[in-house]
Formats: C-alpha cells, sequence, structure tokens
C-alpha cells in the first residue's frame, strides 16, 4: 500500500480526534469555535461568545433518574425566560451560612425569586443550606467545584471534572430529583468545551449582563449605582453571597429589590 502523505495523515489523525472528543461527552454536537480575547474566557460582561443562540432545551432530569439529561444550548444565556420589563437576580459563590441566610431573608420579604450559582465544596459543606435555597423556589446553578478562575487553561479532563463533579455535589445536597438547570464557569472562564459538557447535561451556560463587583466591596451605594446605572445592558444581575463578607451586597440588596419593584420590574429566570 502507499505511504500516506503528511496531508493524508494529519487529516486522519484530525478525525480520530473529533470522534475520541464526541465519544466522551453524551449527545456531544459540533462545539461552537467562536471567542474573543483569551481563549474561551468571558470578559467582565459575561458577553464574550456573542449573544445567545439556538434552541433553548428542557432542564436536565435530577439524579437517580432512568433518562438521560436533555441536552440545551451551549450558546451563554444572557436573557431571561420572560418577556417584558424583568430582571434575573442571580448569586454567586455560597452556600455561606451568614450571607446566604441573610439574602434568603431579603429574598423572601420582597417576594424576589433568584438563581443561586452554587460551589461544589461548598453544597458538600452545607447541604442544609442548598436544600433551604430549593424549598424556597429558587434555581439551582452549578458554579464548578472550587471555583478556580483559570480553569479555561487546564485541561479538557480537568474542565470536565470540574462541571460534572461539582454537580454530583449539587445533586447530593439538593436531592436527587432536584434540577440544576445552569452553569456558570468560575470567574467567567468558559471554553466552547466545557460549555458543551454542561449542555449535554442539561445546564445551560449562564453569563450576566450586569457585573455589580461586589465582590471587591466597593461600598453598598457603589453597588446600588452600578445596578441603576447598567440596567440597560441587559436583564442579568450579578451577585455574590459567599468568598468573604458580604454585608455590602446585603445592604445594596436591601436597597434594590424595593426600588426595582416601584420602577416596574418583575423578577424572573435566566432562559434556559
Amino acid at each position: 500500500m502507499a505511504r500516506l502523505t503528511a496531508r493524508r495523515r494529519h487529516l486522519v489523525m484530525a478525525t480520530v480526534s473529533v470522534l475520541a472528543l464526541a465519544a466522551t461527552i453524551p449527545g456531544c454536537v459540533a462545539m461552537a469555535t467562536e471567542d474573543t480575547g483569551a481563549p474561551g474566557r468571558i470578559q467582565g460582561t459575561g458577553k464574550s461568545d456573542g449573544k445567545p443562540g439556538g434552541t433553548p432545551g428542557t432542564a436536565s432530569p435530577g439524579a437517580g433518574r432512568t433518562t438521560a439529561p436533555a441536552r440545551v444550548s451551549a450558546e451563554i444565556s444572557h436573557g431571561s425566560e420572560s418577556k417584558g420589563k424583568v430582571v434575573n437576580i442571580t448569586i454567586d459563590d455560597g452556600p455561606e451560612p451568614v450571607w446566604t441566610e441573610k439574602v434568603l431573608g431579603l429574598l423572601k420579604r420582597y417576594d424576589v425569586k433568584a438563581t443561586f450559582c452554587i460551589v461544589g465544596t461548598r453544597a458538600k459543606e452545607y447541604p442544609a443550606l442548598v436544600k433551604k435555597v430549593v424549598a424556597a423556589g429558587h434555581r439551582l446553578c452549578n458554579h464548578s467545584v472550587d471555583h478556580n478562575t483559570a480553569m479555561d487553561q487546564r485541561s479538557e479532563e480537568y474542565q470536565k471534572e470540574q462541571v460534572l463533579d461539582a454537580l454530583k455535589m449539587i445533586r447530593d445536597a439538593a436531592g436527587k430529583d432536584v434540577e440544576v438547570r445552569y452553569y456558570r464557569a468560575p470567574g467567567g472562564a468558559f471554553t466552547p468545551y466545557s460549555r458543551e459538557v454542561a449542555a449535554s447535561h442539561g445546564m445551560r451556560p449562564l453569563g450576566w449582563s450586569v457585573d455589580t463587583h461586589d465582590w471587591q466591596n466597593p461600598g453598598s451605594a457603589r453597588i446600588v449605582e452600578t445596578v441603576k446605572r447598567d440596567l440597560r445592558e441587559g436583564p442579568t444581575v450579578l451577585f455574590h453571597d459567599g468568598g468573604g463578607n458580604r454585608s455590602q451586597t446585603v445592604t445594596a440588596l436591601e436597597e434594590l429589590l424595593p426600588w426595582l419593584k416601584d420602577q416596574g420590574y418583575a423578577f424572573a429566570f435566566p432562559e434556559i
């Protein structure tokens, strides 16, 4: 048999690599390749992959069910599943006993539902708090195993473990039938691969429209000002209940939640 040319050998190897990757992800389809800035990283607004697209799917069945999770779009979600003048409140990095409890209390007082982006190791440490979030009617989002903001620079195997191991930790804490509807990469460190892993397990990659920078503790007044100024950018607002002292976030939410209602905003969940 004639010896393969270098070009033909390259094409064969590329084909084998693609097939091998597809075999590792249930329901895998061709992954999006568009990115801007650092590879796979979402910049401060969570928008480097452009506006959300594709056809939204249904949420993942809970662990323990016999059916495979339904695949959802791998495009990063920035919008709301509800139309009109709405806000999607998202809360990251918990649960944490002091601040998650305070945030839950405020949300209950103002009858607001939110999406909690939960770190796997924190869910494992505080399962009762995860159950409390679910019992209050809020939605869950997978925020990786341990919030490594450089995970987009690591191997695909590492990224897969960060997404799927965290999913198991959150489900173990929340209950086997509780749906984890979203995946938000720590610090916005998405890659096409991690988005596909999440989407193939029923979790829509979740970006944000307004970054309050509350994790930097800029002062509650600055947090409030940022939200009021930047809401024109889109409905999904990023807050934190973990990762440090979140008293400024709590104070800001105490002012913002009634203000948003007075301005005619309704509260909704991110699109799936």
